[in-house]
C-alpha cells in the first residue's frame, strides 16, 4: 500500500479513485460498512483510498497516557485497510495551514488534486475550519468536482451507536468480548517477544513477554484466554491458543504494565519474533498472592479453565 503523508495539499494524482474518508481507528463495524460500500462500488479502472487525520496537538496534549492509545496503531490500520483492497493511505498531520482550511476549500482546492469519482464517509461526517461542514455540504461541494457522495447511515449494535470511544471503554474495563463484537474480530496487539526474567519458565509456565506494545489500548489489568499468531510460521503452525496474563505482576514486585502469554501447547524459542496476541475471553482479575506456591495453584486452575473454555467454544 501506498502512503501518502500530507502537511498542505494532496499532491496532484490523475488516478481515478473511490475516497473513504475518516479516523478510522478500530475499523468497527461502521467503518467496514464504509469499506465494503466503497469496494462495491468501485468501478473499472479505479482505486480504492482512505484519507484520514490525526488529533490536534493540543487536543493530545489535554489526554491523559491512557487514552491517547490506539485500538489500531497505524501498522496494524494499514494492514487491514490492505485486507479491503485499499491502495493509497492519504495520511493528513495536523498543521496550522489545515487547520484554517474551510470546508469549500478542503474540497475544491485540496480533493480537486484527486481525480475522485466517489466519496464514501458515515453519517456523522464533519469537516473543514472548526468542523462545519457536514454531509450536506459535502455533497453540494464535490458535485463542483464530479465526484459523487455515499453517506453511510450510523452502524448500531443492540441499538447503540458503534463507536472507537466505546470500544476503548470495552477493552480497559476487561469486556473483551463486547469489543470483539464492536470490531467483528477479537482486540489485537502486535508486538516483539523480547527477554524477561524468565520467571514463568521457573514456574512451568514459560511465557513470552510482547514489547513495543505501548501504543495500544491496555486491556483491564487480569488473565484473559486467547490466540497468538506467530509471524513468518507456515500454516498450521503459526496459531496457538494462549492463556495471557496482562497487567502489573504484583507478586513479584513487576514494574510497569506488560502483556505475557503461555502459548499452549507449544515449545520453542520465539525471542526477537513479531507475535500477534488476540484477546478473546477474560477470566478473572489480578491477584497478589502471598507467595509463588499459591500463584502456581491458581496458574494451574487458569489453564485448566482456558482448556475447558476453548473444549466449549464453536469451532
Amino acid at each position: 500500500m501506498e502512503v501518502i503523508d500530507i502537511s498542505s495539499k494532496p499532491p496532484v494524482d490523475s488516478k481515478p479513485v473511490v475516497l473513504m474518508i475518516g479516523k478510522f481507528d478500530g475499523i468497527h463495524k461502521g467503518h467496514q460498512a464504509i469499506l465494503e460500500t466503497a469496494r462495491r462500488l468501485k468501478g473499472e479502472g479505479e482505486s480504492l483510498a482512505v484519507m484520514s487525520f490525526s488529533e490536534h496537538p493540543l487536543w493530545v496534549l489535554k489526554q491523559d497516557e491512557a487514552f491517547k492509545r490506539k485500538i489500531t496503531p497505524d501498522g496494524d490500520k494499514l494492514r487491514i485497510l490492505e485486507q479491503y483492497g485499499v491502495e493509497r493511505y492519504y495520511r493528513i498531520r495536523f498543521s496550522k495551514e489545515y487547520a484554517e482550511v474551510s470546508a469549500e476549500e478542503f474540497v475544491l482546492e485540496h480533493l480537486s488534486n484527486l481525480n475522485v469519482k466517489r466519496i464514501v464517509v458515515g453519517e456523522g461526517f464533519r469537516f473543514g475550519h472548526g468542523q462545519g461542514g457536514g454531509t450536506k455540504e459535502l455533497s453540494e461541494l464535490c458535485s463542483r468536482i464530479g465526484a459523487e457522495v455515499t453517506v453511510i447511515p450510523l452502524v448500531t449494535e443492540n441499538g447503540a451507536k458503534i463507536s472507537s470511544a466505546a470500544i476503548r471503554s470495552d477493552i480497559s474495563n476487561g469486556h473483551v468480548e463486547a469489543a470483539a463484537a464492536l470490531l467483528n474480530r477479537p482486540y489485537s496487539v502486535t508486538g516483539i517477544v523480547i527477554h524477561g526474567q524468565k520467571l514463568g519458565r521457573k514456574l512451568g509456565f514459560p511465557t513470552i513477554n510482547m514489547g513495543g506494545v505501548d501504543d495500544y489500548v491496555f486491556p483491564k489489568p487480569g488473565v484473559y484466554v486467547g490466540t497468538a499468531q506467530i509471524h513468518g510460521e507456515p500454516e498450521g503452525k503459526d496459531r496457538y491458543d494462549v492463556l495471557i496474563s496482562a497487567g502489573y505482576r504484583p507478586t513479584v514486585d513487576g514494574e510497569g504494565y506488560l502483556i505475557e502469554a503461555f502459548l499452549l501447547d507449544f515449545s520453542g524459542d520465539l525471542y526477537d519474533r513479531t507475535v500477534t496476541i488476540g484477546f478473546t475471553h477474560y477470566l478473572r482479575g489480578e491477584i497478589k498472592f502471598t507467595g509463588l506456591d499459591a500463584l502456581i495453584a491458581q496458574m494451574k486452575q487458569d489453564e485448566a479453565n482456558a482448556r475447558k473454555l476453548l473444549s466449549a467454544s464453536p469451532v
